[in-house]
């Protein structure tokens, strides 16, 4: 880590600025591992960083942390985006579709938890770890190297960051995400914890759950799948997906929703075999852009004349072939 942090060093060497990019539609270990670089950066090595997102926050906790935070997230305009200032790639890589830098532009840094990329080889610096569980792990990682004591906010977002996208250390988890957790863990603001994690939701939320459990079919016992149609926010139907997961005796759940002029994806599985990124990108295959880990993925496809709802059927019966061996769409709803 000594050698990666003196690397990251080297990447700002000369520049005063960094404009950090997390992953469109930032969730808790985006927001969190882009508010840890402008921490490192800025006490380590004097650098001014700014962080710009494209898309939405849209889940009442990621908006509760993101107040928390006194809003260190900005609407990106694509004219920052220039060759003579670095950027930073946070839990997401060149290439992967879900970030709005260009292709002719190279990261100046890539920090993600996902699986390589071809394209992150031309970044000056990348740390790419795809068996942690979340990109908050690395950065905290960074910030103890570092020697930097690491404020009550930051370590709340760092700590719900990988709480989130491991479930507890319960997904996907690895020894060094349990090290970050527990080393967060007394370092945090508790109370400011639960008022992120129980933040009131609107009404239209649970008239899309509503929605959603009404067209929620289960297969065999142990696949859901969901087609929630129009979407208020992106991470509704990962949101849904996490819920329908509890389910007992599921193993798989797929929700599907339409976002503006996206038909937007949510798998998350408890198999050992298949993973649910391996999953999503058989479903999707070169309609859209897919990404995840064994446990949880996600993928978007661009809406052209396409009806949504007969792309989720033509979805399901693939998804169906994957996982059952057959394309039946013979459920049973679950209410």
């Amino acid at each position: 880590m000594t050698h990666n942090l003196d690397k990251l060093h080297e990447a700002l060497e000369g520049h005063s600025q960094l404009l950090i990019i997390p992953h469109n539609d930032p969730d808790p270990d985006a927001i969190a591992g882009s508010v840890g670089l402008r921490y490192l950066v800025s006490e380590k090595f004097g650098v001014e960083a700014k962080i710009g997102y494209r898309g939405i926050i849209g889940r009442a906790e990621n908006k509760a942390l993101v107040r928390y935070l006194n809003n260190p997230l900005h609407k990106l305009d694509q004219k920052e985006i220039r060759q003579n200032i670095p950027i930073a790639l946070i839990d997401t890589q060149p290439g992967a579709g879900n970030n709005p830098l260009p292709k002719n532009i190279p990261a100046t840094i890539v920090i993600d938890h996902h699986v390589w990329r071809d394209a992150s080889s031309k970044a000056f610096f990348a740390d790419i770890r795809p068996e942690i569980g979340a990109s908050a792990t690395i950065l905290t990682e960074y910030i103890q190297t570092a020697e930097l004591e690491i404020p009550s906010n930051l370590a709340t977002a760092l700590f719900y960051g990988i709480k989130t996208d491991t479930m507890g250390l319960g997904r996907g988890a690895t020894p060094e995400d349990a090290t970050a957790y527990f080393y967060l863990q007394p370092r945090i603001d508790a109370d400011a914890l639960v008022q992120i994690e129980r933040a009131q939701v609107s009404p239209t939320y649970f008239q899309s759950l509503t929605a959603a459990l009404q067209a929620a079919r289960l297969y065999e016992g142990d696949l859901v799948i969901s087609y929630i149609g129009d979407m208020k926010y992106p991470d509704l139907g990962a949101e849904i997906a996490d819920l329908l997961l509890r389910l007992q005796g599921v193993i798989w759940v797929i929700c599907m929703g339409v976002y503006k002029d996206d038909l937007i994806l949510s798998v998350r599985s408890r198999s050992m075999q298949i993973g649910a990124g391996k999953l999503v990108h058989q479903i999707i295959g070169d309609l859209g852009t897919a990404g995840g880990h064994g446990r949880m993925a996600g993928g978007h496809i661009r809406l052209h004349k396409q009806d949504p709802y007969q792309l989720s059927v033509q979805l399901s019966k693939v998804a169906l072939q994957q996982i059952k061996g057959n394309a039946s769409l013979v459920g049973n709803p679950l209410i």
